[in-house]
């Protein structure tokens, strides 16, 4: 927008500059040509009246003028008799003159002028030197006046103004950038709350400035963003609440059902017992994973640097028992020099570490392998975690982060379907990203990047 306010502005002002300048320029050009061809004419009758006279006095001053002329005007002017009157396709001009036709003026050039003006005018006879009746011609008067100077002014007049509008419109086109800036200034401010608001932030306000009529758009942008950051701030309200209040029965449930199963011998009744146990372990997961993730939208905390190695080992370490019992390998792999620190908020890089290899757990077959690689890249640092399960279709990784999206798993468990939305939303909060890749020799391959903390590195 602004380039175009500053084009429509030059176009302006060059619009402006042309009709002022262009028609100045012409104007002095007619001048320039009108005084030269007065002055030539002077000087070519003035020479005719010397020649007409026919007296040694007059002949001396024509000679002089003559001489004049070449020496110091660049120009030549000669004179000719009635007697040498030349045939009229040699030349028309000084026979029209010698015949008393008239004075005759050629610029050379149709375009402005030529390399030279040639002005002939016919010498009348004159019996006295106050006789101002005009006898019979007794010859005629050719100057060829260089045009050269001429040229130069020519030059000068329109280089002038050239140079001179090329100056206004780069003056016109930094005050041009200054006001369309100015003006959309207030639109920017809109566009920046925008942006803040698409990328999360819900407390991005607009300032009300400029015309009345984005004030007025400020307004209503910034009153429909208060009601939007209240209702989204009232549904997390809910569901971290929900998802604490329902944890307590959730326990308290699951423990009456251990008890059941350990005082039942029937089969069929302990089967479903531990059926409604394996529910109340699912709803405990989702009711967990709800209100981690109300949190993490909530972004009641601030990312700090965090030691990656201890964490991965941590949680690798609580994680092989349970692959031991169905004889998956956990393998961490990568470069691992130093000490490297992320930029994490306490207890999500646990949460997305859980997430992705209870998945990672869940479609490996018995006796695979999942692969935890760590790759520093400069600011940044992936963690991944590679699985020999199934894989994912295209179709099912563009769904695997959305919520209560569940895959199918070599278990025949099922998870929540939060865990990946969990993980993109933690990983988000701090800075980073998660990308789902086919693994080499199939599976999948999970990997958080996260941004690296250089005060902790070494």
């Amino acid at each position: 927008m602004i380039r175009q306010l500053v084009r429509s502005y030059v176009l302006l002002v060059a619009v402006a500059i042309a009709l002022f300048t262009v028609p100045v320029a012409f104007t002095l050009t007619d001048q320039l040509r009108d005084d030269t061809r007065a002055s030539v004419l002077r000087e070519a009758d003035a020479m005719a009246l010397l020649l007409g006279n026919g007296r040694p006095a007059s002949c001396q001053a024509l000679e002089e003028m003559a001489k004049a002329y070449k020496d110091e005007i660049q120009a030549t002017a000669t004179a000719a008799c009635a007697a040498d009157l030349p045939r009229p396709a040699v030349d028309a001009a000084l026979t029209r003159a010698l015949r008393g036709g008239g004075a005759t003026v050629d610029w050379g050039s149709d375009f402005i002028w030529g390399d030279h003006l040639v002005v002939t005018v016919p010498a009348h006879q004159r019996a006295t030197a106050g006789d101002h009746d005009k006898g019979p011609v007794v010859g005629a008067v050719r100057i060829r006046f260089s045009t050269g100077e001429m040229t130069d002014r020519l030059w000068q007049i329109w280089g002038f103004r050239a140079v001179l509008a090329v100056l206004v419109l780069g003056v016109a086109a930094l005050l041009g950038v200054g006001v369309a800036r100015r003006l959309t200034r207030p639109l920017r401010q809109l566009n920046d709350m925008a942006s803040k608001f698409s990328d999360g932030d819900l407390t991005a306000r607009s300032p009300v400035t400029g015309p009345p009529e984005t004030q007025t758009l400020a307004r209503t942008l910034n009153q429909g963003a208060e009601r939007l950051d209240t209702l989204i701030a009232a549904q997390r309200i809910f569901v971290a609440d929900a998802s604490h209040q329902l944890r307590t029965p959730l326990t308290a449930l699951r423990l009456s059902l251990d008890n059941i199963a350990d005082g039942v011998d029937d089969e069929f009744v302990r089967e479903d017992v531990e059926q409604a146990t394996a529910e109340v372990v699912r709803m405990s997961r989702l009711v967990n994973d709800l209100l981690v993730l109300a949190r993490a939208e909530a972004k009641v905390t601030a990312a700090e640097p965090l030691p990656l190695m201890d964490i991965v080992r941590e949680r690798l370490a609580v994680w092989r028992p349970a692959a031991d019992e169905r004889g998956v390998t956990i393998a961490l792999r990568g470069s691992t020099d130093g000490r490297p620190s992320v930029l994490s908020s306490p207890g999500h890089l646990d949460q997305m570490l859980d997430n992705v290899l209870s998945n990672a757990l869940e479609v490996s077959p018995d006796g695979g392998t999942i692969t935890v690689r760590v790759d520093p890249r400069g600011d940044v640092v992936g963690v991944s975690v590679l699985d020999d399960g199934p894989g994912m279709s295209d179709a099912e990784k563009s769904r695997a982060f959305d919520r209560f999206w569940r895959g199918q798993g070599l278990t025949g468990k099922t998870g929540s379907g939060l865990g990946l939305a969990v993980v993109r939303q933690l990983a988000t909060d701090d800075g980073g990203t998660v990308t789902l890749e086919d693994a080499p020799g199939g599976g999948l391959c999970v990997t958080i990047t996260l941004r690296t903390s250089h005060r902790g590195t070494g």
